[in-house]
């Protein structure tokens, strides 16, 4: 009996299963992983059919699962595209508010989507507990309103979502992440503001 690990990836539709990967940065958003880990005899052989990879993953693992679809994060945010953040930037019109929750420094070396506004959420994680006075003193601009739409991103998303969820819990109700954050940004050309 052998112990097999495989990662169903979820992007565009399609479903396919491959070895785990140790890599932080092997699957571009909005991929969706899901890990499951189990024994069996059989192993699943590259010749099998995609099709019939996930009824054999359901069979050895003799627990049924299922996928859910949802553009919302664990948080309850809006999940944004890189398309739908770059047709922010070249909107006219009333948009959410981008934030870049990265250090002031990373902004510096990088630059930063335009029009984001920085909260640097690793050394204030109490920005969004603040009071209007005390936030605008702290960050140089006002404190977003807490039914405006907030867009967080930062390096690599895993910020963003903690910047999310702290909004969320200081009563914001519109947020939004973009997880695919600065790397997805930088990578697919976006236009850079210092």
């Amino acid at each position: 009996m052998s112990s097999i690990s495989a990662r169903c990836i979820l992007n565009s539709g399609a479903l396919a299963v491959r070895p785990c990967l140790r890599s932080a940065n092997v699957y571009a958003a909005p991929t969706i992983c899901m890990r499951a880990t189990f024994s069996s005899k059989r192993h699943i052989v590259p010749t099998v059919p995609r099709a019939a990879q996930h009824q054999l993953v359901r069979r050895q693992a003799k627990v049924p699962f299922t996928v859910r679809w949802s553009t919302t994060s664990a948080t309850g945010s809006k999940i944004w595209t890189f398309e739908e953040i770059q047709s922010l930037t070249t909107s006219p019109s009333p948009k959410p508010i981008i934030i870049d929750v990265r250090e002031p420094g990373e902004l510096r070396s990088t630059g930063r989507i335009p029009g984001a506004l920085n909260i640097p959420i690793t050394t204030s994680p109490d920005s969004f507990h603040l009071t209007p006075e005390e936030f605008e003193d702290r960050f140089g601009f006002a404190r977003p309103e807490k039914d405006e739409e907030v867009v967080f991103y930062c390096k690599a998303g895993v910020r963003s979502r903690a910047a999310a969820g702290i909004a969320r819990e200081a009563g914001w109700t519109n947020t939004g992440e973009f997880p695919g954050s600065w790397i997805e940004w930088s990578g697919k050309g976006g236009a850079v503001e210092r």
